[in-house]
């Protein structure tokens, strides 16, 4: 599963600095009060990085020294179009990125201090072509190849020492033009689903003991709109999925699709499905750890929509925020803090990463953000620990 997203702060963001002080700028911290720590795949073009931060207990960041770390494989110094290009373990030990421009998978081991080291033999290969997103639930990795002449589902199992080794048999090829954008576990890690933005398709799948997936009735499904890209399941209830439609034609027409996920692994639609966006490109989805919000971040917009979920998985949009910067900084991915309070997001086209208060399903952008990245980074990916 998933482990492993410029105003003035309101009133009702001063109870978070109560866990620590509330700064201004990024480089008023000191190692004082680092809570956990935000990671973001580089994709720089060469020798592929990783920059860390340590993340304070007012959702701010600062560098964790020596970053960024060097992740062995290749980069390819333009943004994936992908969620989910960096993992964090289930045991919190390693940190797993994709390196798309050498066809290839790094394993970094996270310290104590927040900082990496690649793992011994921990660059391996992806299995495919241009892999672009990587799914971990306990020891089982997988992740999407995205590349014509390569494009697959491939399974792998992460061992104690943080190696990754091939699972046989394990490879589930595509057709060329598929352009897998996510794949992901489930909660119980009993399904894995994968989106293909380019033939607007969703494939399900049942996840067997021995880790090898078996394709549900009727997979892959249609999409509710063109472009199915980010995708979610509830962390509350393993049998919702969300998946967000990226390219519809016009502005304001992107929606979130939601579906009940069978045993078999079939996709039905909930009733309402698909939601309304009334933005342009909602490309990326993350979900709060209690289940009663839905974000997705409209890379066009240069916003993030924020919807609340009832019961029966039925989305109601609330309203959307602003991202500082605009559809100019092409913010992606988005990610929570384990505690839920931040939600940071990946700005690929400027190098930065944005940070936003969370209070229920309202977003406020901290006075500090966005943070920058090491020069030359296009990131694709953040992870949260």
């Amino acid at each position: 599963m998933r482990l492993l997203s410029r105003m003035t702060l309101p009133l009702a963001l001063l109870g978070l600095s109560l866990a620590g002080p509330l700064v201004g700028t990024a480089g008023a911290h000191s190692r004082y009060g680092v809570v956990g720590h935000v990671y973001v795949d580089d994709n720089t073009a060469g020798v592929n990085t990783v920059g860390a931060f340590d993340r304070h207990a007012d959702g701010s960041l600062t560098p964790t020294p020596g970053s960024p770390f060097a992740a062995g494989g290749a980069g390819t110094g333009a943004g994936l179009a992908s969620q989910g290009a960096i993992q964090i373990s289930s045991d919190g030990r390693f940190v797993v990125a994709v390196d798309a421009g050498s066809n290839q998978i790094s394993v970094l081991r996270i310290s104590r201090d927040g900082s990496l080291e690649l793992v011994r033999d921990g660059v391996v290969s992806s299995g495919g072509i241009l892999p672009d997103s990587v799914t971990i639930h306990d020891d089982l990795v997988y992740v999407a190849n995205s590349g014509n002449g390569g494009s697959n589902y491939t399974g792998f199992t992460l061992g104690d020492s943080g190696r990754l080794r091939p699972l046989a048999g394990s490879t589930v090829p595509l057709p060329d033009g598929s352009a897998p954008a996510d794949v992901l576990f489930n909660g119980t890690g009993r399904k894995l689903v994968g989106t293909r933005v380019g033939t607007s398709e969703i494939d399900s799948f049942t996840v067997g003991r021995d880790g090898l997936l078996t394709a549900a009735p009727g997979s892959p499904f249609a999409g509710q709109g063109l472009g199915p890209f980010g995708s979610e399941f509830r962390p509350t209830n393993p049998r919702q999925l969300f998946v967000s439609n990226a390219h519809n034609v016009g502005p304001g027409t992107g929606t979130v699709s939601a579906f009940t996920v069978s045993r078999d692994g079939t996709l039905t639609s909930i009733s309402g499905s698909p939601f309304p966006d009334d933005q342009t490109a909602p490309c990326w989805v993350e979900i709060t750890r209690d289940g009663r919000f839905l974000f997705t971040v409209n890379t066009a917009s240069g916003s993030i929509s924020r919807y609340s979920i009832a019961r029966d998985g039925t989305l109601r949009l609330i309203g959307s925020t602003p991202v500082s910067g605009g559809s100019a900084v092409a913010a992606v991915d988005a990610r929570l803090s384990p505690d839920g309070r931040t939600l940071y997001l990946d700005e690929s086209k400027v190098g930065k990463v944005g940070a936003f208060a969370v209070d229920d399903g309202n977003l406020t952008e901290l006075a500090s953000s966005p943070f920058a990245l090491p020069a030359g980074a296009a990131p694709a990916g953040v992870a949260v620990n």
